[in-house]
């Protein structure tokens, strides 16, 4: 197999009706590290809407069990991309996704915007870190993905094609992005997540290199200090030297799904696997325990 045949195969399918294949070709065989970064800066970016950031530190689920929450998180959307919707595996960690979101007062808007960060910071990273970039019909692919995605979860008014999704997102980062010191806790406790994954002499580079791949609406957000320009082109002319060598490299033979990305470290609840229906939080059943819940239900 040549380095584009799998490009080429893409390209022969039709993005609307394939749009599962397409994506778990282009996630999973493609570009799997850049997916799993993109990601995560994904649902980072989304703490600077101060809905989103206060209801993430009231939770604590991402200052208090940072790494639990990114596992859950990864598992349980990785399980729809390698099973399908229809699956038994999807439905399940569908279920769990929705009875999480459900248990919370999150407004349609934030979450059409979270499922908006999804399709286009992949795009957006790796037309600037890939060693190709997404083609027109992967695009349209994933738009199609996340679109059936956020029907599942019952989100309202979804962009239809890869340009209304990053419109909508531009326009909402807009008008919502600003200071809030809950928001900037979880940035924080985000930031201590990814040092955590090295050797800690390396945690204060890492901390910094994460940094240098924050955009500026996102550095004003959180209070950041901009980076020392010699650290950003640095670290992103790394990531450019990275591409060039995947370039050359022959194409994956078999899929890589985020379970076994080395991220995922397991904690205690879980130390011989999992499950798709233990994973996420039990808002009712934790503040049953906990003799009553801050955090208000039902759905806005």
């Amino acid at each position: 197999m040549g380095r584009y045949d799998r490009l080429r195969h893409i390209l022969q399918l039709d993005p609307e009706e394939d749009f599962l294949e397409i994506y778990r070709l282009s996630s999973t065989y493609e570009f799997p590290w850049d997916f799993a970064r993109s990601l995560e800066l994904a649902l980072y970016r989304t703490y600077a809407v101060p809905s989103i950031g206060r209801l993430l530190a009231r939770t604590a689920e991402l200052t208090d069990r940072t790494q639990k929450r990114y596992d859950d998180t990864a598992l349980l959307l990785d399980a729809v991309v390698e099973h399908g919707f229809t699956s038994d595996e999807g439905r399940t960690a569908i279920r769990r996704i929705n009875q999480m979101h459900n248990s919370y007062d999150i407004s349609n808007d934030d979450m059409r915007y979270v499922l908006c960060t999804f399709v286009v910071m992949p795009k957006r990273w790796l037309d600037a870190y890939g060693w190709r970039r997404l083609s027109r019909h992967e695009q349209e692919a994933s738009a199609a993905y996340y679109r059936t995605l956020g029907r599942h979860m019952g989100i309202t008014g979804l962009p239809g094609g890869y340009g209304d999704f990053e419109t909508c997102l531009d326009e909402y980062e807009a008008a919502h992005f600003a200071w809030d010191p809950d928001s900037r806790h979880v940035s924080d406790s985000t930031l201590e997540l990814m040092a955590s994954w090295y050797p800690s002499a390396l945690a204060p580079a890492v901390r910094g290199a994460s940094k240098a791949l924050l955009d500026d609406s996102l550095l004003r957000a959180f209070r950041y200090g901009p980076p020392r320009p010699g650290v950003r082109g640095l670290v992103r002319g790394a990531l450019r030297a990275r591409a060039r060598a995947v370039r050359l490299m022959p194409p994956r033979r078999t899929p890589h799904y985020a379970r076994q990305n080395p991220e995922i470290k397991g904690y205690p609840g879980y130390p011989v696997g999992y499950r798709l229906e233990d994973l996420g939080t039990f808002p009712g059943r934790e503040a049953r325990a906990a003799g009553g819940c801050p955090v208000p239900h039902g759905k806005a």
